[in-house]
């Protein structure tokens, strides 16, 4: 049993902006015919920013022969051609649902218009219900990081501005909760960049490991033996050769998968060790525990999957088909100090999921047909 972590500060309201995701894509296919690439490197700098202040960075960085208004005209149809598509940030749902099911007062501050937002949430079943204030972007004076808009969500909420805990996912939103007197718990949106966000009370790497209590709000009831459950998803392919140091260093075989043919997959889904089950096409399904993410120990440069079948295999088995059908969260990805202290943490992991798929919960996901190789 883990050690309750002590109270940070208790909190009456919660202010959320949850970025969307699908401005890259946009901004890759516009670009495209300007005969331009989008670097996903530069997400950085539009991140949190109003639409004119976007259209301005990228009509300068990319030299692009439009004005910034023409520029705005072009990408809003696309926007909202693609709305319909966005999906919650992974645990905004259970998150939004959680709270107002405990009448604890939200808000939504973005920097976006109130058009947007308004045909956004439209979208997402029982977010504007679930909200007792929406502010936009073009509703105040001055974006975040100017802290206007939250000073206004908290005004409209009733609520103090100390008071009220603000969950972002930018830079500038972080620095406009600070500057509002609030306390702000940080999601950043952009990998590795954790190091950025110091103002920040609490920097957590996905929806999914927030702990309300920590600020005094009701805490989720749905972690079940250290483990929490998912709304199911599979991945699958041929196994490849990984980093070569799971058998070597950590004495642990990892069976690799190509993360190629899923980087949309992989953008989704939060840095993390995750369970389920895993089907290899000429051996049968086996338990599993993986972790997807970037290995801070290791410092990887780009994010992995790494399944470990919890079973003993008498030798390799590179380009046999593996299916997974993932089923649980077990706890965010970290950086350990020792390699004897991530390999401990590893099989700590290991235990909690041998144990979470012997219940009926998990259990019946060993049926699963996509681990006999049907397709979805």
């Amino acid at each position: 049993m883990s050690i309750a972590k002590p109270l940070k500060k208790a909190v009456a309201a919660v202010i959320l902006d949850l970025d969307d995701g699908i401005l890259g894509d946009v901004l890759k296919a516009l670009l495209l015919k300007y005969g331009k690439q989008w670097d996903g490197r530069e997400a950085q700098k539009i991140v949190g920013k109003t639409p004119l202040e976007e259209a301005a960075i990228v009509v300068g960085d990319y030299e692009l022969p439009c004005s910034i208004d023409e520029f705005v005209t072009q990408i809003t149809p696309l926007l909202y051609d693609q709305f319909c598509n966005i999906k919650a940030l992974p645990g905004a749902n259970r998150l939004i649902k959680h709270l107002s099911g405990h009448n604890v007062p939200l808000a939504l501050a973005s920097n976006s218009p109130r058009a947007y937002i308004e045909s956004k949430i439209s979208y997402q079943q029982g977010w504007k219900e679930s909200f007792s204030v929406i502010i936009a972007g073009d509703e105040v004076r001055a974006g975040k990081p100017s802290p206007e808009i939250f000073l206004e969500a908290a005004k409209r909420l009733h609520i103090e501005p100390s008071s009220c805990l603000v969950i972002e996912d930018s830079l500038p939103g972080v620095t406009g909760g600070k500057a509002a007197g609030m306390e702000v718990v940080a999601v950043p949106s952009i990998p590795k960049q954790t190091h950025l966000y110091i103002a920040a009370d609490e920097v957590i790497s996905s929806l999914l490991d927030l702990q309300p209590e920590l600020w005094g709000l009701p805490p989720f009831d749905d972690w079940i033996d250290g483990t929490l459950p998912l709304e199911i998803w599979h991945i699958g392919g041929p196994v490849v050769k990984g980093f070569g140091r799971g058998s070597k260093v950590l004495g642990i075989p990892t069976a690799n998968l190509s993360t190629k043919a899923y980087s949309a997959l992989l953008s989704e889904h939060p840095s993390g060790v995750y369970f389920g089950w895993a089907g290899l096409s000429t051996r049968g399904v086996y338990k599993m525990v993986m972790n997807i993410g970037w290995n801070p120990y290791f410092n990887n440069t780009e994010k992995s999957i790494e399944p470990w079948l919890l079973h003993e295999f008498d030798g390799d088995f590179y380009g046999e088909e593996l299916r997974l059908v993932i089923v649980g969260y077990i706890r965010p990805e970290a950086n350990f100090t020792s390699l004897e202290s991530l390999i401990a943490k590893i099989h700590e992991d290991r235990r909690i999921a041998e144990r979470a798929l012997d219940t009926p919960l998990y259990l019946k996901y060993k049926d699963d047909p996509y681990l006999k190789g049907s397709s979805l």
